[in-house]
């Protein structure tokens, strides 16, 4: 069981460092849109390898597919975050709100502080909430403006 939550927690760390790379640091202020430029962002992150493992499996002379497995995982990888995305939410760093977003740019990447930093499931459409790495216990996020879809953000704007 801790062997599971320390792998769960590298992995949630994994992608905080993703995300928090990603932010400008000129940049005060995040809307629900640059949220899911973002998102897609992250969604299309393995795309360069897959490029790369289908220019290798394209070079003639070659017998059978090579890094298969690997390739299936990315695949696999890339269809579930999809479906959270435009199913059931995609939790990242909640950084439309911006005391967390201060908190996140504020994180040193210490698996310790994990539960210091607040997550929020953005859908692809619907609405969205606030949750803790910790407890991933949802809660919905009082702000009414924050509350349409990724889609609706364009048209409010």
């Amino acid at each position: 069981m801790i062997r599971a939550q320390l792998s769960g927690n590298a992995r949630a760390g994994e992608k905080l460092s993703w995300f928090q790379s990603q932010l400008d640091p000129g940049k005060a202020d995040y809307t629900k849109h640059d949220a899911c430029d973002i998102i897609e962002r992250y969604l299309h992150r393995f795309d360069g390898e897959l490029e790369q493992i289908e220019l290798v499996n394209s070079i003639k002379g070659r017998q059978g597919r090579r890094h298969g497995s690997r390739e299936a995982i990315i695949r696999q990888t890339m269809e579930r975050e999809r479906a959270q995305y435009e199913g059931t939410g995609f939790e990242i760093p909640d950084i439309i709100n911006s005391k967390h977003l201060k908190t996140f740019r504020e994180w040193s990447g210490d698996l310790k502080k994990l539960p210091n930093i607040k997550m929020r499931k953005v859908l692809a459409k619907g609405i969205d909430s606030t949750v803790s790495v910790a407890s991933h216990n949802t809660q919905m996020e009082e702000e009414n403006e924050e509350n349409e879809s990724c889609q609706n953000s364009d048209t409010n704007s």
